[in-house]
């Protein structure tokens, strides 16, 4: 296999895309599609600001940082400082945030720091919908901040950070998503990123769900969809669409060939999907079948270096399965000796293509 050849960190600049680095596990909103409405035991706590250090002079191999886990990266305390040392390995920092919850006062500390991107969870284009799923949230306070952000950033006359909005998709907010495209507008954003609901762990998350797995979904959701293109197009957004049908990919968005997740405590993991803060196993609803699975570590970069971790036999494994469906994929091998994915990822709806 020709894997990454990280031993002495030789071989390609930037051979990572991103690295999502998990600074927190805590959050103030209890949203109603989040992992933790299924979950007992959640593990709350931050990562140490010297060990964020420690693992720095590895940011230096990848593109990106996504200092974002399972937890709202505006509670880390050392989010500017976490931001500039980053910038300092000329990786590009960023992390997706509830929004509301800023101090005024921070929001240009972030854009001083350099931040490269900010996005901004909603779930509806109006207050009513917003904060009837993200609860505890505030719809008009999170407008308020990213009107703010750009307000900013014209002041200092910079480009960054790039804002976008990422929607996650449910059966209760899908007739807010044309209204999303003029939201955007108003507030100074020109990118859009809707998401499927992944990890669902409860019969509420399953019945929000709009993709298909064998049926498909209604008809009106690809009506909605296909106005919100039409608006989007009109006022120039870019907006972007996952699938809402299953298809056969032989690897997933998350791609853990060339992106890592590391926990707040130090796990390696391929995806944030495979390491949330609960006990193991760790429970899932795929495609209306309960399910559990195991989580999934190769090391801790805490306690041995990435190096070991990566060219560990368990996680070349991992990696191998893969490498062997890209391959599959081309044609290199024979269609009835295609490989299946790893176990962990056997039940995860992003081996659907979604």
């Amino acid at each position: 296999m020709d894997y990454l050849d990280l031993a002495g960190l030789a071989g390609s600049a930037r051979p990572f895309f991103a690295w999502q680095i998990e600074l927190t596990t805590r959050c103030p909103l209890r949203c109603r599609m989040c992992i933790r409405e299924g979950a007992v035991n959640w593990q709350s706590g931050d990562m140490k600001l010297q060990d964020f250090r420690t693992i720095s002079p590895y940011f230096s191999k990848t593109k990106h940082v996504v200092l974002q886990g399972w937890g709202e990266p505006l509670l880390y305390n050392d989010l500017i400082e976490a931001v500039r040392i980053v910038q300092e390995k000329g990786a590009r920092a960023g992390f997706v945030t509830s929004g509301a919850n800023v101090e005024r006062g921070f929001i240009p500390e972030l854009v001083e720091a350099g931040t490269d991107f900010i996005g901004f969870s909603l779930a509806g284009a109006t207050a009513d919908t917003h904060n009837s799923i993200r609860l505890n949230s505030d719809f008009e306070l999170l407008l308020e901040n990213i009107r703010f952000f750009n307000v900013v950033k014209k002041r200092k006359k910079l480009d960054k950070p790039r804002l976008h909005i990422v929607y996650l998709m449910l059966k209760e907010n899908m007739a807010d998503v044309p209204g999303l495209v003029n939201l955007a507008r108003s507030a100074g954003i020109h990118d859009i990123i809707l998401t499927n609901l992944i990890h669902v762990t409860n019969e509420w998350q399953e019945g929000q769900r709009i993709f298909a797995c064998a049926d498909s979904p209604p008809k009106d959701f690809e009506a909605v969809i296909r106005k919100a293109e039409r608006e989007a197009r009109k006022f120039k957004i870019n907006l972007r669409v996952p699938a809402l049908h299953p298809a056969d990919v032989p690897v997933c968005e998350e791609n853990p060939l060339k992106n890592i997740y590391i926990s707040s405590e130090g796990d390696v993991s391929p995806c944030v999907y495979l390491f949330p803060p609960i006990p193991s196993p760790m429970k899932r609803i795929y495609c209306g079948n309960p399910c559990e699975t195991e989580k999934t570590s190769f090391g801790n970069i805490f306690r041995e270096s990435f190096e070991k971790i990566w060219n560990g036999e368990a996680y070349a494994e991992f990696r191998g399965c893969f490498e062997k469906r890209l391959n599959n994929d081309k044609g290199a091998s024979p269609a009835d000796t295609k490989t299946e994915p790893p176990v962990g990822c056997r039940t995860c709806h992003k081996m659907l293509g979604l």
